[in-house]
Order: C-alpha cells, then sequence, then structure tokens
C-alpha cells in the first residue's frame, strides 16, 4: 500500500501518464463531459469529495503551468488555484468545449456552481 499522497489507482495512472502541456480538468458534479473523454469519477454524495479537497490532493502531484476556468468561477474555486500559474477566464460554453482536448477529466461531488478548472502541464525541470 502507499505510504501517502494519492490513493486512486485510476488517478495515479493518469497522472504519471502526463507531460508538458497536457491538459487535465477537475469539475463540479453538474458539468456536461463528452462521451469520448476519459472520466475519473471521485463522487459519492454531494459535496463529496469537494472541488477543494480533490484539487488540493492532485496538485501536490503535478507541475502546473497555468490554468483556465469560466469568467462565471468563484473565488472559493480560484483561490484553490496555483498562485503561481497564469489564469485565463473564459465564458463557460468555451470552457465546456475545451474539456474535449483534456487528457481526463475528475469529477468530484462539488455542488458549487462553476467549480471547474482545466490544468495545463508543466515540467519540474
Amino acid at each position: 500500500m502507499k505510504r501517502d499522497g494519492l490513493l486512486n489507482p485510476q488517478l495515479n495512472q493518469a497522472i504519471a501518464r502526463l507531460g508538458h502541456t497536457d491538459t487535465f480538468a477537475i469539475c463540479d458534479c453538474g458539468l456536461p463531459l463528452p462521451p469520448q473523454a476519459r472520466i475519473i469519477d471521485l463522487t459519492l454524495i454531494h459535496g463529496v469529495p469537494s472541488f477543494e479537497q480533490v484539487a488540493e490532493a492532485i496538485l501536490k502531484e503535478v507541475v502546473i503551468e497555468k490554468v483556465t476556468i469560466a469568467t462565471q468561477t468563484p473565488d472559493v474555486i480560484i483561490n484553490t488555484l496555483p498562485a503561481d500559474a497564469p489564469i485565463t477566464k473564459i465564458d463557460h460554453e468555451d470552457f465546456k468545449k475545451q474539456i474535449n482536448d483534456c487528457i481526463f477529466v475528475v469529477r468530484t461531488g462539488s455542488t458549487t456552481p462553476y467549480a471547474n478548472a482545466i490544468y495545463y502541464c508543466g515540467v519540474s525541470f
């Protein structure tokens, strides 16, 4: 058994395969997801796990170069984004289109409206 960090095997495998400029998303439980997307569904009940919990755990494992969010994204979600990563804000409809390009999408139990972010991977060297 792993000592600490992420325990979800699907999530660990997906993160290990990420390269520079690859994208992944963390989203709330209501975001419509494209049928062809690789979904890692962590939902349990409404609110569990929260966007904040999932983002905190994943961001300990990945180097982030930049982030895209919808203009409607609330401050409670913006405050979870990496402080050193530039943030691009786009309309929610355009955001939903960009989800199609993500390597994978992590679905949380969050019921906070617009609790969604697309992360662009950086490099650790």
